[in-house]
Order: C-alpha cells, then sequence, then structure tokens
C-alpha cells in the first residue's frame, strides 16, 4: 500500500480542541476543492510505503498522528489508519468532509466548505466542526451539520498575518451564537508549523 504523502512534520496542533499538543502531521497530497483562503500546498507529494512512512515518524516520542492535506480521505483507507494502529499509535483526521472517513480514527476535525447538508450522511458524529470565517460570511445552520460538542470559527488569515477585521468578525458572531467557539491559528501567531 502506498500513499503520495506531501511532508511529513512534528510539531504542536496550532488550532481547534486540541491546541498545544504534540503531534506527527501528515499531509497527504491531492484535494477536491479549490478554496480561495487555502494556506496549504498539497499539489505535489512522494509516494511513500507505509512501511517507509512508519520509518520516518518512528524517531518522533509522539503517538498522535494528524492526517492532514488537501483531503487526506481521498487517498486514507481502512487498512492504513489500521496499519498505524498496531503500531500503537492515536489518529485524528482533518477533514471536508465530502468523503466516509476511514474506520479506526480516534479524532474527527471537520472543516466544511460546501454542501453542508450532505456532510452530514456521510459523516454522522466528529469531535470538532471548524469553520474558516472572513467578515461577512453567514454563520452555518447547526441543525444540518454532523452532531459534535464542538463548533469552532477560524478567523481567516492572510498567510501567517491575521486579519483583525475577520477576528472581530468573529467575536461578534461568537457573542451572539454562544455555543460557537472562536479557534485561533496559534502556531502562526508563535510562528510555528
Amino acid at each position: 500500500m502506498n500513499l503520495t504523502v506531501n511532508e511529513i512534520f512534528y510539531s504542536l496542533q496550532g488550532e481547534g480542541g486540541r491546541t498545544g499538543e504534540a503531534s506527527i502531521f501528515i499531509r497527504l497530497s491531492k484535494c477536491n476543492l479549490a478554496c480561495s483562503f487555502c494556506d496549504t500546498d498539497f499539489e505535489f507529494g512522494k509516494k511513500m510505503t507505509l512501511d517507509e512512512i512508519f520509518g520516518e515518524i518512528s524517531q518522533y516520542p509522539c503517538r498522535w498522528i494528524i492526517w492532514t492535506g488537501g483531503e487526506p480521505t481521498l487517498q486514507l483507507k481502512d487498512e492504513d489508519v489500521a496499519f498505524f494502529k498496531e503500531k500503537g499509535y492515536r489518529q485524528a483526521i482533518e477533514t471536508n468532509g465530502t468523503r466516509r472517513v476511514p474506520a479506526g480514527i480516534d479524532y474527527i476535525t471537520c472543516s466544511p466548505k460546501q454542501q453542508f447538508g450532505k456532510i452530514r450522511t456521510l459523516i454522522p458524529e466528529v469531535d470538532e466542526l471548524r469553520f474558516p470565517i472572513a467578515t461577512g460570511d453567514p454563520l452555518p445552520d447547526i441543525s444540518i451539520l454532523p452532531k459534535t460538542k464542538r463548533y469552532l470559527l477560524s478567523p481567516v488569515f492572510d498567510n501567517m498575518n491575521v486579519v483583525q477585521d475577520n477576528v472581530d468578525y468573529c467575536v461578534e458572531l461568537i457573542k451572539k451564537n454562544p455555543q460557537w467557539v472562536l479557534s485561533l491559528q496559534v502556531h502562526k501567531l508563535i510562528g510555528i508549523r
């Protein structure tokens, strides 16, 4: 089994409900969306076997993998997740919600960009919903989304720079809709990957 890997790196989770936790990021190549605010170069990658990936990540003391992309569900399968689970890793995924998440994932972050109503049929429950929001964007309708305990608004940055108007807009949305929580991209604020 091969996966096309854009990059592997070790850092802290920079946003969402697991902010600050040490994590091994495995960024898979390709995405099925083209979001204007995307801050990730995910087009290219290197084909790697699961054993090669394991060989690279085993140097880190952390036992948390974050599958990210692009859109990791384009490549990641149940058997890939099972392989790393057998090696003792817990696994999170960051997905746009357009495809089913493989079995065995321990933490699902869904960051929907379109077709919100369809996502719930593919992924009925997630650990967190994280929405990138720019000034003027509408607040998503919670009633059609997957079930979750964490509804997060993430102000869109300009690459590594805070866009204060977006932050202010998110703060006002949250004050009017307190079931939502602010999720800043802390990794960008403190200058880590």
